[in-house]
């Protein structure tokens, strides 16, 4: 959207703070900008918002009720709600900063809201916690949350934490859920590459400061931009590490309105060949695609040339597939037209990108992978 956008403008809701400074005693008037001088707290809590009035209430509850003893800060940015919910954050502030808990609000009311992204960088700007533990207004954080993840993160200043999760309503989601809770510390690296998206999930991150300076902020493309793949990514290539709490520390829940629905699979897809292509084809001489279908077919056309002409054969169990003998690829330019064989798994060599769905065929693809002895993130990497 065009910065000449007319119609509204950012306004900070937080009414001006008097800081008592500590040599002359005298009261300044300060609010936002002015108080870079401000002292910082331990964790700030970032929250953008977004038409989410019915969830507020057991969100901020749950802040209220951290077990954590350092010092945090609840930093709002509100995306142009249309709703109350910056009368329900405003009128929990008071319950907030009785607890310790400082509170930052600001927004903007423009006729359109400007995406996650941008919310949750404003939401970052306008906070000072050395520490940031990103929390989704329709989410729950469990009393534990930020006390572990601020102790994890302090052992790991260049990761991004994330936690196990309940999924509510029970049951939706089941594949993808269980894959949050139950990949290794191993598969939380070796994963990145999959349709599931961030191997730790954003509603869970939790990191330094320092950290996120570091990779630079969200892309603000809005709407159907995955903002947390990209950003996930960008860490990754920083040399940032990933690791989980392994205990259940937020309650996600799923809804209809949620913004990871606006993001297209297509967008998602190229973010994810381009990043494979860069980590690990880019390492590899030759490689075996690992499906004949369309998921198979789709990937290779997708590949760089350089990266297709590293590709040996497509492998597969369906034996209609492997009796074609090759797969051609038709719409190439190059004459003759590539074809490339289309073997029995047995019969074809590692290393593998596999494009089957993972938890799908009801344990048979990794009893496949076991009777190859073949190791993950080394001589195969999922890409479903």
């Amino acid at each position: 959207m065009s910065s000449g956008h007319s119609g509204g403008s950012e306004v900070d809701m937080t009414p001006p703070k008097r800081l008592r400074t500590a040599d002359s005693g005298a009261e300044t008037l300060s609010g936002g900008k002015e108080e870079l001088w401000r002292s910082t707290v331990d964790v700030s809590i970032v929250m953008p918002v977004y038409n989410a009035s019915c969830w507020l209430d057991e969100c901020l509850q749950a802040i209220l009720h951290q077990d954590f003893t350092g010092t945090m800060e609840l930093s709002v940015f509100d995306d142009a709600s249309t709703d109350d919910s910056r009368r329900v954050v405003e009128g929990w502030r008071d319950r907030l900063e009785a607890r310790g808990i400082s509170v930052v609000i600001s927004g903007h009311n423009s006729a359109q809201p400007r995406g996650v992204g941008h919310a949750k960088n404003k939401a970052i700007a306008q906070s000072c916690g050395q520490y940031l533990c990103f929390q989704d207004a329709d989410d729950v954080m469990l009393p534990q949350r930020v006390r572990l993840q601020y102790e994890a993160s302090v052992l790991r200043p260049n990761s991004l934490i994330g936690c196990r999760v309940q999924r509510v309503p029970e049951g939706s989601t089941e594949r993808y859920t269980r894959w949050i809770n139950t990949i290794t510390q191993d598969q939380l690296v070796t994963q990145v590459y999959t349709s599931h998206g961030p191997t730790v999930i954003m509603p869970t991150w939790f990191c330094s400061r320092s950290w996120f300076l570091k990779v630079g902020s969200f892309d603000e493309g809005g709407k159907g931009v995955p903002e947390d793949l990209i950003f996930f990514y960008q860490s990754l290539r920083q040399g940032g590490g990933i690791a989980r709490v392994e205990q259940c520390l937020l309650v996600y829940r799923y809804h209809e309105k949620a913004a990871t629905h606006s993001v297209t699979e297509e967008t998602i897809w190229n973010q994810r060949v381009e990043f494979l292509q860069e980590r690990v084809l880019s390492q590899w001489e030759r490689f075996t695609i690992w499906n004949a279908g369309k998921q198979g077919r789709k990937l290779y056309r997708c590949l760089s040339l350089t990266n297709q002409k590293k590709v040996e054969a497509f492998c597969d169990v369906d034996e209609n597939k492997i009796q074609k003998g090759f797969y051609t690829y038709e719409e190439s330019k190059e004459r003759p037209k590539p074809k490339i064989p289309i073997l029995h798994y047995k019969d074809a060599s590692a290393p593998f990108v596999i494009c089957v769905k993972l938890d799908m065929t009801g344990g048979v693809l990794e009893e496949n992978l076991n009777s190859l002895q073949l190791k993950e993130g080394t001589d195969y990497y999922h890409f479903n």
